[in-house]
């Protein structure tokens, strides 16, 4: 079980989605990695390096606008099976979605964050490991 990343979200109106990505993949120096369509909702996304811009009406982005954070993850079945056991409660499901599947959780101290599996995982999502010495 392993978290790959973890994206800020941010939620905006469809107007400004192509100014605010043009802007983090200028200053982080990067493209967007993922960018698409979520007509079921009526929103567009994109990615840019941690960045998750979610982009609708105010009417489109109110079901969104709760979640605090996005998980992704390598395996969520796994994660859906193991969070109930350290006191997060799953809201949603896992359930498909365009870029593969997700649910939605609060942790213990509240925070709502939506758990992703991406069918097609980009290297560039995958957090580096970090070795910590017990003896520092």
């Amino acid at each position: 079980m392993k978290v790959l990343n973890i994206l800020t979200r941010r939620c905006l109106p469809l107007d400004q989605l192509d100014a605010a990505v043009a802007f983090y993949e200028a200053l982080v120096g990067q493209k967007a990695r993922l960018r698409f369509d979520y007509p079921e909702y009526d929103l567009r996304l994109a990615q840019v390096a941690s960045i998750l811009f979610i982009a609708g009406t105010e009417q489109s982005l109110k079901r969104f606008t709760a979640t605090h954070m996005t998980f992704m993850v390598e395996d969520i079945d796994a994660f859906a099976a193991h969070l109930p056991t350290v006191g997060a409660t799953v809201l949603e499901a896992p359930k498909p979605v365009p870029t593969g599947r997700n649910m939605l959780v609060r942790h213990p101290d509240h925070t709502i964050v939506e758990y992703v599996e991406h069918r097609d995982k980009h290297p560039a999502d995958v957090l580096p490991s970090i070795s910590v010495d017990p003896a520092v």
